[in-house]
Order: C-alpha cells, then sequence, then structure tokens
C-alpha cells in the first residue's frame, strides 16, 4: 500500500489478556487493539481512534467464531501469514468487519434538489457518476431515481457503485428492500419499485429500468491504482473521508481529481470540510465542491 501505518498510540487500552467485558469469550490485549488499527490502516486507510477497542472485539470475535481461533493473537497472526487466495478471502472479511455502513435512501436531500439542477444544465450529455460508498445501494439507486426524475426514462447515464464491503454490494445488487423503507415517498416507491407478494409481501425491488444504470463492483480506495473508465462528471464521496486522517485524506482526494472531468463536481457528507486542497476542489454549494 502507498500509505504508511500511522504511529503507535502513547495511550492504550489496558492490557488485560482479555476482552472488554469480565467474562470476555477472547484474549484481547492493547498489543491486539493496535495491531488491528495498522492492519486496517494499511489495507483501507481507516483511522481508528483509542475508542474504538470495545467496537473491534464485538465486530472481529464473529470472525474469530466463524475461523476457530481461541484468541485475537492467533487470529492476527494467522491473518498475516496466510498466502494465496485463502488469505485474500479473510483479508477481505476483516475489512468487511471493520467498516460502517450507514446509509437510507435520500438522505441528505439537499444534495439530489442540488443533482436534478447539475443534470439538467448537461441534459443531453452521456454521463458518468461515481458513487463510492454504495453499501447496501440505497445511494447509488437514489441517484438513479433522480437521474431518472430530472431526465426522464432511458437517459444516457451511467452509474458506477463501488465499495470495499463485499457483503454489502452483494445486497445492493440485489435491490431488494422492505417496503417500509425509510426516505421514499408513496408515490416514489409506486414509480421505482416492484412490490412483492406471497412469501414476498412486505418487500420491494428496484424497477429493471434503474438497476441496469448501476455497475457495482469491489473497490478499494487505498488501492495504488483506479481502473474505472472514462472521466466522471459527477462523483459522490459521502462521509468516507471522515474515517481517514488528513494524510489519507489528501491521496484519495489527489485521485479522485484524477478521475474527473474538467468542471466536474463532488458531492460530499455534511461534517467534510476539504478547504486545505483548494487547489483541487473549490466549494461550490452545501457540501458541494467543483473540480479545479
Amino acid at each position: 500500500m502507498t500509505v504508511a501505518a500511522p504511529p503507535v498510540a502513547t495511550a492504550r487500552p489496558p492490557s488485560t489478556g482479555a476482552g472488554p467485558g469480565a467474562e470476555a469469550e477472547f484474549a484481547f490485549s492493547g498489543a491486539d487493539f493496535e495491531r488491528v488499527r495498522n492492519l486496517i490502516y494499511q489495507r483501507a486507510g481507516i483511522s481508528l481512534h483509542a475508542g474504538k477497542h470495545a467496537m473491534v472485539y464485538s465486530r472481529l470475535s464473529r470472525r474469530l467464531r466463524e475461523t476457530g481461533h481461541r484468541s485475537f493473537g492467533v487470529y492476527l497472526q494467522a491473518l498475516e501469514q496466510a498466502t494465496g487466495p485463502q488469505a485474500d478471502r479473510e483479508w477481505q472479511e476483516f475489512v468487511n468487519c471493520l467498516t460502517t455502513n450507514l446509509t437510507a435512501f435520500f438522505r441528505e436531500e439537499h444534495h439530489f434538489h442540488a443533482l436534478v439542477t447539475d443534470l439538467r444544465a448537461r441534459k443531453g450529455q452521456s454521463l458518468r457518476i461515481w458513487c463510492n460508498a454504495a453499501s447496501t445501494g440505497e445511494e447509488p439507486y437514489t441517484i438513479a431515481m433522480t437521474v431518472h426524475e430530472a431526465l426522464g426514462a432511458n437517459p444516457p447515464v451511467k452509474i458506477f457503485a463501488s465499495d470495499i464491503d463485499t457483503n454489502v454490494l452483494a445486497t445492493a445488487g440485489r435491490g431488494v428492500y422492505p417496503a417500509d423503507a425509510r426516505g421514499l415517498t408513496p408515490e416514489r416507491k409506486r414509480q421505482h419499485f416492484l412490490r412483492g407478494k406471497g412469501d414476498n409481501d412486505g418487500l420491494m425491488r428496484v424497477k429493471p429500468e434503474l438497476a441496469r444504470m448501476i455497475d457495482f463492483r469491489v473497490h478499494n480506495l487505498m488501492d495504488p491504482r483506479w481502473s474505472l473508465g472514462e472521466p466522471f462528471d459527477f462523483v459522490f464521496c459521502r462521509n468516507v473521508m471522515i474515517y481517514f486522517d488528513a494524510k489519507t485524506q489528501r491521496a484519495v482526494l489527489e485521485r479522485m481529481h484524477a478521475v474527473m472531468k474538467p468542471g466536474s463536481l463532488l458531492y460530499v457528507g455534511h461534517s467534510e470540510n476539504f478547504n486545505e486542497s483548494r487547489d483541487l476542489f473549490q466549494l461550490r454549494g452545501k457540501t458541494i465542491y467543483g473540480r479545479v
């Protein structure tokens, strides 16, 4: 990886040899926690602070049960020493366990009102949109719904939707959600979804014309080379950078700048601010940046 591991924190959780509870199932020392922090930073750029000790124990302990390891130390040693396809699979499971997936349809709705205006300004053009934290699919399908509502049926728009977590991408690819999923008006449910019947009662599936617009694919923002095809007109990178330190943020923004067209737009999360990278992106609206 091109991003170095962070320095070891000076303040560590107590090295008790046990997990965060009095009756912890697996031994989990402060040294184990620091090892996890360094590994996830190297693999995914995620910077875990010292207060995440209990979260790491809770999420990774499930993986220890599934793999039959008796302690975190043994599991991490096996992870680092494994080779071949089995190693690739376990590293992916490790990353899946430690990524956070919070999403909803039309989350931070002001972005989609702005997207309607931005799309109509480019009407008639072939457009590419990248949603690089697709999670379980609500965000890329929201983008697809917005495209249809702004430009009509069969628009010349392709959406590339990526995530580092293979489990959530599998859910996204299915395009099936509870019929009472939040963020959707009754009108949008009727327009963009098929209601389940019989055994599928209480579920709804994204209509094929929406699903055809989206290409779901695994992508790690820490990969040194990005093979993403033609440059993008719009990029949604919302609530991703908050998990990166400043050095990693800068590296990702430079790569993102390189795969975007001149005049393209970057939509970011409500708590993200890239004023330190004004040479790459300049604020154009509420958490919307234009590529310099």
